[in-house]
């Protein structure tokens, strides 16, 4: 008997574009697409559909991250310093911060700003260094809010990480965010952030798991912990539901449920494609055969299995979702766009 989670689902294959770099969604209808040396904005139904999409394009150096606004603005973090650059590519603000200091030359910041579902505030995460060290010995990280216009920090706290990773998610009424920071030999750590007129407030959080985003019309979110083997038994793949408002978990889905063995899978990521639908993908290395992708779908509300994806076209671990319903994948230099099949 086939399991749940071992269901076949056809995903239904919308159509497909020749598209080197990464591309994730933008405010206002737009792509954006990241090379080495800049960042290019583009009018995502002309860019699916192989149609001359450009809007404008910023340069930026190889290590930063970049977040665009509704605007067309991009607030960039670099090693030194965040900024945001205009659609013309000149500076609107600076905000210098202590230099990360790492082995590279050139080092990279753990994440891209997180910019508010209206794209008036933005947060970001800098480093605190110890006044008084030798070294510039590097203590907790702070957590900034910023004007996303003129770049004043309209409040700041430290928190409880020495990030190397970050990624976070607000809340689509924006009264909510969730912060998750992964610190080398202690995992993830992701805290549910209030900004209010006294400061930054933190609810709650939960360890070992990075947020994957916000259930609409809810205070739920749904995060992802990856087996790391930092400490024993740290085997475990889980899928999670957390209120962010009681900082109760509601719902917790072991994704070895998802494979035929196992202990011979690797999970890579997991993203909300609508309120009804988690996927996530890894692979599984089956005795005599190579490694394979797969896909699997859940359910939001309750992280049941409801089964495998298959596709008609190779697919990668890596998901763009669009917030729609629909998802990218790439295969080389090819983005193709999915749906899943009407009810």
């Amino acid at each position: 008997m086939t399991s749940a989670a071992q269901h076949p689902i056809d995903a239904t294959l919308i159509g497909g574009v020749r598209a080197p770099g990464s591309v994730r969604p933008a405010p206002g209808g737009r792509l954006a697409v990241r090379h080495d040396d800049r960042l290019e904005l583009h009018d995502r139904t002309a860019f699916l559909a192989g149609d001359s999409s450009l809007l404008h394009s910023v340069a930026l150096p190889r290590q930063a991250r970049a977040t665009p606004l509704h605007d067309g603005t991009v607030v960039v973090a670099e090693s030194a310093r965040l900024r945001a650059l205009g659609a013309d590519g000149r500076n609107r603000w600076t905000l210098s911060h202590p230099v990360r200091h790492h082995r590279r030359r050139d080092p990279q910041p753990p994440g891209a700003p997180v910019a508010s579902p209206d794209g008036r505030l933005v947060c970001a995460v800098v480093p605190t260094l110890h006044p008084g060290a030798e070294e510039r010995c590097r203590l907790r990280d702070t957590l900034l809010l910023l004007d996303a216009v003129t770049g004043d920090v309209n409040a700041e706290r430290p928190i409880g990480s020495v990030a190397s990773d970050m990624s976070g998610a607000w809340h689509p009424d924006g009264h909510v965010m969730a912060l998750s920071c992964w610190t080398p030999c202690a995992s993830w750590t992701t805290w549910w952030v209030e900004p209010r007129h006294d400061g930054l407030h933190i609810r709650g959080g939960v360890g070992m798991h990075e947020v994957v985003g916000f259930l609409p019309g809810a205070d739920r979110a749904v995060t992802l912990r990856r087996a790391e083997h930092i400490a024993v038994k740290d085997d475990r793949d889980e899928l999670g539901l957390h209120n962010a408002t009681s900082d109760e978990q509601t719902a917790l889905l072991d994704l070895s449920a998802l494979v035929p063995d196992p202990g011979n899978d690797e999970v890579a990521m997991a993203c909300l494609l609508d309120p009804a639908h988690v996927l996530v993908t890894g692979r599984v290395f089956l005795r005599g055969r190579p490694p394979a992708t797969r896909h699997w779908l859940c359910d939001a509300r309750s992280l049941t299995p409801l089964g495998r994806l298959r596709y008609p076209r190779p697919v990668g671990t890596e998901v763009t979702a669009l917030g729609d319903g629909t998802w990218l994948t790439r295969h080389g230099e090819d983005l193709h766009h999915w749906a899943l099949p009407r009810a």
